[in-house]
């Protein structure tokens, strides 16, 4: 039980690191679809893990309406994940997301194809998705990259990269550039 209170608090901590808007844990923690939405998926995740497979993508599906971010019960996602402004987020099955990272609205991390694979994308640590962008397929967007607006991704981004446009190209970040690593200390409860 102490592990879920400690998760829920750094989820709310990094809520108010994340967003600006962001005035109290009561209020994020009572408003903010993006935290529910992952609050649920952590059930949906640990029943789907336990080959309860129906009651995961059921109450997924209820997720789905209530907060209209759909993130598949078998998807894997790490610490400090957050969803700012999350209506129309698709995340698919294979999905694996590292810490850290940040969605927009209308974010889609998609397949390409139709067979029992690893057909989603893989997303490291520290990572930033902006709003409408769609990243398809078995890709790699690597730890400390960003991926723009709208952009369309279907090709690895490597470390410390921006990827922007259709379809997507990729540029090194420059130094003014750099996002502010996490702190994992600041998260110690």
């Amino acid at each position: 039980m102490y592990s879920v209170l400690k998760t829920i608090r750094e989820d709310l901590a990094n809520a108010r690191e994340h967003d600006p808007a962001a005035r109290s844990d009561v209020e994020n923690a009572i408003v903010y679809s993006g935290l529910h939405a992952i609050w649920t998926h952590r059930v949906c995740h640990w029943l789907w893990k336990r080959n309860i497979k129906g009651p995961a993508r059921i109450l997924a599906q209820l997720n789905r309406f209530f907060t209209g971010i759909e993130i598949h019960p078998g998807a894997t996602i790490g610490r400090r994940f957050f969803i700012d402004h999350g209506m129309g987020i698709v995340i698919g099955e294979t999905a694996e997301i590292g810490e850290g990272v940040m969605l927009y609205h209308g974010v889609t991390l998609g397949g390409q194809v139709l067979t029992q694979t690893k057909r989603h994308p893989t997303v490291g640590d520290n990572v930033t998705i902006g709003a409408g962008a769609k990243v398809l397929g078995p890709i790699v967007i690597g730890s400390g990259s960003a991926v723009g607006a709208n952009a369309v991704v279907t090709k690895d981004v490597p470390q410390d990269h921006i990827a922007t446009g259709i379809p997507a190209k990729n540029r090194p970040r420059r130094k003014d550039e750099k996002i502010k690593l996490v702190d994992p200390d600041y998260y110690e409860i």
